[in-house]
């Protein structure tokens, strides 16, 4: 290559720099607004963020990884040194679900597939209508880097089960907070095994009705609170590999 050629090259690369340094400087303040609105529980400025991040065509998924699920991470953690509280975790992971809603039809549009740790199938059993803790341990679990689906409370074993095929989960959660309904826990663990999910998933309780013995008895992983769970799941799909 000629002096002439290599002057050339060199003057395009000096030109272009100052735009690279723009996109990047407009991508690292766009990822700090989706942070800082899940931190803030700010749902509406979560949203106003990612179209933001759409506005400026980052990807999708970098914006998730590096902005929204980056904020849930740190109000984990800050709920783990007791410095917020189930609500705040709450209200977190709706203003990350809201931003995320923005950003999946660009997702489907560039066939681009999140990152995950694992797909995690969540509800409380059928006759319950108590939901703070499962919540929690969602909430969690999308901090740590799970895809979580929550089927809700008062659900019924065939919606788990329907669910969990839908996604292909490697993991379904059921919570209990009354003995009545600890049955259904039974009846899902007997679900799952019959439907051939049981040896492609883990199945993990928990609630004030359960107790080891009884997560034993129905060949269940036991969960004594939202943390114990999430580092369980972690566990569990780590010995998969």
């Amino acid at each position: 290559m000629s002096c002439v050629g290599v002057e050339i090259l060199l003057i395009d690369s000096l030109l272009c720099y100052p735009i690279k340094v723009v996109i990047m400087q407009e991508e690292q303040t766009v990822l700090s607004k989706l942070g800082e609105a899940v931190k803030s529980f700010d749902e509406e400025a979560a949203v106003e963020a990612a179209k933001e991040a759409l506005k400026i065509e980052m990807d999708p998924l970098e914006a998730i990884e590096k902005g929204l699920t980056k904020g849930m991470r740190e109000v984990g953690d800050l709920y783990e040194r007791g410095e917020v509280f189930i609500p705040h975790l709450v209200a977190a992971a709706e203003a990350m679900s809201s931003a995320i809603e923005v950003f999946e039809p660009e997702i489907l549009a560039r066939k681009a597939k999140r990152k995950v740790l694992g797909k995690v199938v969540i509800g409380t059993v059928a006759g319950d209508i108590h939901d703070i803790g499962k919540n929690l341990v969602s909430c969690l679990l999308t901090a740590a880097g799970f895809e979580v689906h929550d089927v809700g409370k008062d659900v019924s074993t065939e919606k788990f089960i329907e669910k969990a095929k839908e996604v292909e989960a490697d993991v379904i959660g059921a919570s209990t907070l009354m003995t009545v309904t600890a049955p259904e826990q039974k009846e899902l663990a007997d679900a799952i095994a019959k439907s051939g999910l049981k040896a492609k998933l883990v199945y993990i309780v928990g609630g004030a009705a359960v107790t080891p013995q009884w997560a034993e008895e129905i060949k269940a992983v036991y969960a004594p609170d939202a943390n114990s769970a999430v580092k369980a799941i972690k566990g569990l799909l780590e010995t998969r590999k």
